[in-house]
């Protein structure tokens, strides 16, 4: 089982709806998912905060910080 998970959710993460934590079957498919979240998040939200992709051991998160 691998995850996406967002680190410091932000108000634009919880007015769209994007789940904070998923799981998935295979390494793969939480890649594809994470990166289209990570898309959608730099394309449409606020641009308030700055958005990082890990992945670490199959995991992937990412990580949300303010803008200075």
């Amino acid at each position: 089982m691998s995850k996406v998970k967002i680190q410091n959710a932000c108000s634009c993460v919880l007015k769209c709806g994007m789940a904070e934590v998923q799981e998935f079957d295979t390494s793969e498919s939480a890649k594809k998912e994470a990166e289209k979240m990570f898309a959608t998040m730099n394309r449409e939200f606020c641009s308030k905060h700055d958005f990082t992709l890990t992945e670490r051991f199959g995991d992937f998160t990412i990580f949300i910080k303010a803008r200075r």
